[in-house]
Parts: structure tokens; C-alpha cells; sequence
């Protein structure tokens, strides 16, 4: 779609001839979310729309135990360490952000008095601020108010570099300053329409300046408070085993009426995608469970028993191959995939072609997925319709083999290819789970037929998914030649996602392995895309320059998308208010979850 026809399109939704509905399902097809549609509508002065509410319960507590699945258990709470969505649902038992993002890709305040706009004056036209309004009488856990002063610190916490947090990318070339009590500016270092990144959504969970202010910068790891949350949440902290239970108990001061509906909530952690479906789908033994990468003809079996059913809500989220840049096999200064290093053959683009050809995607959908993994050829993308005039995939074995052949990889006496010695004997790492083990087998299988040998690694989901910097097993390290897994979309705006390709984002020894940057590849033409992107305040301009920026990840191969993944989920049929968001925590409204008897 051109300039001309997006801004069209957009002067429909303002006169009411095209529906907003319609407008944000045509920009999913383009491979934009519904958050960045609705920011879109928004600068046009489209208004944002109410996200409806139908909680029931006239009272605090009374509605028992809340038992949740979460077949990877959380193994830390604290959200600016959290490298998996495992530990960023469990610290948001217990830490809110200023505010949420709803299924259509609008703000809902929690911390905040109200969303900031172009027409409450809260957001500045020139791109350079936004203020926010805090929420009056919210107490912490520990019966401290929450101020001003809290959302300041969680600034300092995260931009300073000691402190390593997985969210300093989005705190450190910010400013934040204390208007009053309950008022923060935030202001930007240049034009920024992406505006709702900082203490918004999963990376915006605020901590207690008061339990965590002896523990910035170096000493962060070392504070009692990473393993005993404090927060502001429905719940209070109760237990904490890590990789196995996460307990809270009602909160009697909770800053919402007649909430939270339970009396506990049990994040159970451990088991298999498979087992925790049917507990809650089958048997009805929980309430909810997260993440079912589960055969859909299994979950299909499992919804006939009528006590719960799959929830499938579309979202960006990506299950990938990722190709290492970097020798993962050569130790340099005790850190291996090195920056110093280059791959020794998949820095070949036609070893990268190859292996694009050698990914069975129609496969992988129809035989494991189903209509829980969409055969995608973007990176940057949703379920509801794929539209792209630029990209595609495609698997030919054949087409493969003579690329490979051109490119002087002959075979030897072993079918295994080689070139000036170096053979094409690759490690395929993943984590452990049925769907994933049989996609590596596709993807071998073809491979095999292509003169590549592939040696195929799974690691426990707790140990690969894992924050330990020194633990080598994690995907972060990637001590692999390739690897695979799914990368959450969980802030609504492509920017966040797309900053996993740039080249400060990379991950290395020095900063603890917490860059989003895990393939290492570095390109300066996407850099400069992304920069762009930044600060482009017109929304239509800012879309094609993430379509630019998809297209140029794919071009190169950096990543060989395999399905787009809605999130699923298992649900109670009494379970109420769940509804997943598909842009932010599972538990993104968790104050509004109760059972109907």
C-alpha cells in the first residue's frame, strides 16, 4: 500500500465511511500491529476507543484460589531482569506500569490518572515530551505511598549501565523529571512518536525506589527485594520457589474498587506444554495456562471434555531460526560467538540461501501447528492476513543444492559439502518441547538431502530461557551455529521488537549477554532505517520504514522465520475477564480476572 493510499484509508476512518475495525485489520495485513494502526488514527485525530470492562464481583476477595500453569517457571522477580516472558508474568503478579495496552492496541491506565494525549496537551506536537499523571493514594505492599519519586528512580535504575538491566534500551537516552508528587516529564533527546515505550506495558513495571535505591548499578543483583517483590499489584508477595511456585495473597489496599476477586493466586511452574493443557482444557484441575505450543489436534481432542478451551489471540510473535554471525566454536578473551569473530561458513550468502530453501514452513504449519502457527516469510508480521508484495518463502531442496553447488560447497565422499576445508556440520539448538523437536527433524531431514549435516541440541526450556550470565546453554550466549525459538512481540510497536537487528543492541560478554542483538548480524543501512524510524513523527512515513527495515532482515537471511505464533492459551470456562491482550503480559489485567460459579 502507498503513502497516498494509507492516508486515504486513514481520512475514511475520520469521516466515518471505513470503520476503525477494518482500518487496523488492513494494517495487520501489511505486517503492522494493531497498536501502531491505532497510533496512526490517533495523530489524525481519530479518537482512541474505550476498552470495555465486564467485571461482576461487588466486593474485595471471596473467590478462593487462582491456580495458573506456567510450564516454564519464573526464576527471578524482578522486571528489569527478566529475559523471558516467564519472569516478566511473574513480577507482574505483584509490579504494575503506569499503563497497559488492551487486544485493539490501546492504552489503559494502571498507575496513571489517565493516558497522555495530543488533546489533553499531555504529549508535546513537537515529539520532545510527554507527561504523566500519577494516580493519588496507591500504597506499595508495605504500606509506603507510591509518588512520583518511585517512577524517577526506576529511570535512574535502569539507564545506569552497572546495573544491566534488560530494559535500559528503553530508559538510557531518556529524561525523566519530577513535575510534583504525583506528576513525571518525560522528555526525549529527539522527536519520538513511539512515545508509550517508557513505564508502559512488561519493560515498564515499576519497583520501590525505598527497598531498591541501596542497590543500583553494580550491587543491583544483590537486593532481597529481586526474590521478595514489593509492589503495587492485586496481589502481595506470599512465596517464591525459583522454576517452581510463584505465590501471592490478596492485596486488602488494592487502588481498584472490589478487586482483586481472589483470596491467592499459585503461578505453577515445571511440566510440559502438553500436561498443563490438559489440566486446565481436559480436567478442569487449573484455571489458566500459558503458552500451549501444543499439537493443535491434540488441543482439538482436549476441548471435547467442555471444562475449558484454547484461546487463540493474534499477536507478532515469531518462532524463528537464527543464524550466528559469529564463531560460536572459537574462545576469544573467554567469551565465544565473539564480535571479534566471523562465522566460518554462514557468513556465506549462499550457505544463508541454502538453508532459507531447506525450511519446510507449509510443513511445519500443517503437520504440528495447525491454528497455532501461521508459515510466515516475515519477521514483522501478524496472523489475521499476510499481505506482502516483497518477501516470500519457499522450499526446494533442489534449488538449494545447485546454489550451494555454484558457490563451489561440493560434496565429498560422505555427502557432507565443503570448501577450502570447511565443512557444512552444523549444531541446531532449541529448547526442549515435542513441537520443536520435530521441526529441527524436518528441517534436518531436508538438509541431509542438501549435503548439510545437522546435529541437533535441546536444552531444558528453565536452563535455556534462563537470566544466568554464566550459564553458556542460554540463547542469549548462542555457543550455537544456529538456533530457534520465539521472540515476543509484548510492546505493541514494531520499535522495541525491531531493535533485536541493531547494531548496539548486540549481545556480548560485557553486557552480561542482556543485548537484544542475539544473531550479532550488524548492517549500517538498517541502522540508519531504524534512527529514522525513531523520529519520524508522521505515522505513515514511520510505517514504511519498519516494512523497509523487515525486508532488509529477510533480504539478508539474518533470521529464517518458520510460523507466526498467536498466543495461546488454556482457560477455564469459568474463568472470567482473562482476555489476553496479544501486546502485553498475560496478566496485563489480571485485577479483572474472577470465576463464576
Amino acid at each position: 500500500m502507498e503513502e497516498r493510499e494509507l492516508r486515504a484509508s486513514i481520512e475514511q476512518v475520520r469521516v466515518g465511511t471505513l470503520s476503525r475495525r477494518r482500518f487496523v485489520q488492513a494494517m495487520v495485513g501489511l505486517g503492522l500491529t494493531a497498536p501502531m494502526a491505532a497510533q496512526m488514527l490517533a495523530s489524525a485525530g481519530v479518537a482512541q476507543a474505550q476498552t470495555k470492562t465486564t467485571y461482576k464481583p461487588t466486593k474485595r476477595g471471596g473467590g478462593g484460589a487462582l491456580r495458573v500453569l506456567w510450564w516454564q517457571g519464573a526464576t527471578l522477580l524482578n522486571p528489569h531482569f527478566a529475559v523471558g516472558t516467564k519472569d516478566q508474568d511473574g513480577s507482574r503478579i505483584f509490579y504494575e506500569p503506569l499503563a497497559v495496552w488492551d487486544p485493539e492496541g490501546n492504552l489503559v491506565p494502571v498507575l496513571a490518572a489517565e493516558v497522555p494525549s495530543l488533546q489533553n496537551g499531555a504529549v508535546a506536537r513537537d515529539g520532545r515530551s510527554v507527561t504523566w499523571k500519577l494516580k493519588k493514594n496507591v500504597q506499595w505492599h508495605d504500606g509506603k505511598p507510591f509518588t512520583a519519586d518511585d517512577v524517577v528512580f526506576n529511570w535512574e535504575y535502569a539507564a545506569d549501565p552497572a546495573s544491566a538491566c534488560t530494559t535500559s534500551g528503553t530508559y538510557k537516552e531518556i529524561k525523566v523529571d519530577k513535575v510534583d508528587g504525583h506528576t513525571v516529564k518525560i522528555t526525549f533527546p529527539k522527536p519520538t512518536p513511539f512515545w508509550a515505550d517508557p513505564f508502559v506495558g512488561v519493560r515498564g513495571m515499576i519497583i520501590p525506589k525505598h527497598l531498591f535505591e541501596g542497590f543500583k548499578g553494580a550491587k543491583s543483583r544483590e537486593a532481597p527485594a529481586n526474590l521478595k517483590p514489593v509492589g503495587t499489584g492485586p496481589y502481595r508477595f506470599a512465596d517464591f520457589k525459583p522454576g517452581d511456585l510463584v505465590k501471592g495473597e490478596l492485596n486488602p489496599t488494592y487502588h481498584m474498587p472490589n478487586r482483586p476477586h481472589f483470596d491467592t493466586i499459585e503461578m505453577k511452574g515445571g511440566g510440559d506444554a502438553n500436561s498443563a493443557a490438559r489440566a486446565v482444557i481436559q480436567t478442569g484441575e487449573y484455571d489458566f495456562a500459558w503458552n500451549l505450543q501444543v499439537e493443535d489436534e491434540n488441543l482439538k481432542r482436549m476441548e471435547q471434555g467442555g471444562r475449558g478451551k484454547a484461546d487463540i489471540t493474534p499477536g507478532g510473535n515469531i518462532e524463528h531460526v537464527q543464524l550466528n554471525n559469529t564463531d560460536p566454536w572459537k574462545d576469544v578473551d573467554g567469551e565465544r560467538s565473539s564480535l571479534k569473530t566471523k562465522h566460518p561458513f554462514l557468513t556465506d550468502p549462499a550457505v544463508r540461501q541454502a538453508l532459507n530453501l531447506l525450511v519446510d514452513r507449509a510443513s511445519v504449519q500443517e503437520q504440528i501447528y495447525g491454528r497455532t502457527g501461521i508459515a510466515t516469510a516475515n519477521s514483522l508480521n501478524e496472523p489475521k492476513r499476510f499481505n506482502s508484495r516483497n518477501t516470500k518463502y519457499e522450499f526446494n531442496v533442489d534449488k538449494a543444492n545447485q546454489i550451494l553447488e555454484a558457490a563451489g560447497w561440493k560434496k565429498g565422499g560422505d555427502g557432507i559439502r565443503a570448501k577450502d576445508g570447511v565443512k557444512l556440520k552444523i549444531v541446531y539448538q532449541t529448547s526442549n518441547n515435542p513441537l520443536r523437536q520435530k521441526t529441527q527433524a524436518i528441517v534436518k531431514q531436508a538438509a541431509a538431502k542438501a549435503g548439510i549435516e545437522m546435529e541437533l541440541k535441546g536444552v531444558v526450556a528453565s536452563v535455556y530461557f534462563s537470566s544466568d550470565v554464566a550459564n553458556p546453554d542460554t540463547y542469549t550466549h548462542f555457543y550455537t551455529d544456529i538456533q530457534m525459538y520465539t521472540t515476543t512481540m509484548t510492546q505493541p510497536d514494531p520499535e522495541t521488537f525491531m531493535n533485536q537487528f541493531t547494531s548496539w543492541e548486540v549481545a556480548t560478554k560485557d553486557n552480561k549477554w542482556q543485548g537484544r542483538n542475539i544473531t550479532r548480524w550488524r548492517n549500517e543501512e538498517y541502522d540508519k532505517f531504524f534512527r529514522a524510524a525513531e523520529s519520524e513523527l508522521d505515522p505513515v512515513k514511520r510505517a514504511a520504514l519498519f516494512i523497509k527495515m523487515n525486508d532488509l532482515v529477510i533480504q539478508n537471511i539474518v533470521v529464517i522465520p518458520v510460523v507466526l505464533r498467536p498466543a495461546v492459551a488454556g482457560i477455564s470456562n469459568r474463568l472470567k475477564g482473562a482476555e489476553q491482550s496479544g501486546w502485553d503480559s498475560n496478566f496485563w489485567n489480571l485485577e479483572n480476572w474472577y470465576r463464576e460459579s
